[in-house]
């Protein structure tokens, strides 16, 4: 069976976004930096090529979906995206990689997990998002890329989770660019 990988960039102090969010602006100003680190062609390579599906949430498709384009976050590799939402938007890209669940993270997780077969499912981006499949018990490891900033406030990405004390088993590090690249398998 797949493995279930919660993915997202992170401020040193816990943040997905910066306060002050816009639609220009989705990560709030100055935000842009948590993705710096993806212009490392080597290591996103690396990471498309165990990757089999992807899982996101409405505000990740609708923000990102400029910069993905057709194909999605895996680029030329065109790995499905499952987007989680309550209802599907009224157009999407002609021939994109994008498939709207509006049955819940359980059935996205379903649906992402054959079409994945035994290469990673990802859960992307969004604190919402990643805390819901967290606080279900559905991820098995949590990528973080921790960037040297600190935003002070803004979307945080553990605040609400209430699980208690969890065990991280620290899997994998790595450096890119000034950003901290950490990979923990979560005990259970």
């Amino acid at each position: 069976m797949s493995t279930v990988i919660f993915d997202t960039s992170m401020s040193l102090d816990g943040y997905l976004a910066a306060a002050g969010r816009t639609a220009d602006e989705p990560l709030g100003p100055g935000g842009e930096q948590l993705h710096a680190w993806t212009s490392d062609t080597a290591y996103l390579d690396r990471a498309v090529a165990d990757l089999g599906a992807v899982i996101a949430g409405r505000v990740t498709y609708d923000t990102s979906l400029p910069g993905w384009g057709t194909d999605g976050p895996s680029g030329d590799a065109r790995r499905p995206v499952f987007v989680v939402t309550h209802q599907a938007p009224p157009s999407s890209p002609e021939g994109g990689v994008y498939r709207f669940v509006t049955d819940g993270i359980e059935s996205a997780l379903r649906q992402a997990r054959t079409a994945a077969g035994d290469k990673i499912v990802c859960v992307m981006g969004g604190a919402d998002l990643g805390r819901q499949y967290i606080a279900a018990g559905l991820v098995d490891e949590l990528s973080i890329h921790l960037v040297p900033v600190l935003f002070g406030s803004g979307t945080p990405m553990f605040e609400g989770l209430n699980l208690g004390h969890v065990a991280l088993e620290l899997t994998d590090t790595a450096q890119t660019d000034g950003t901290l690249h950490l990979r923990y398998r979560i005990g259970r």
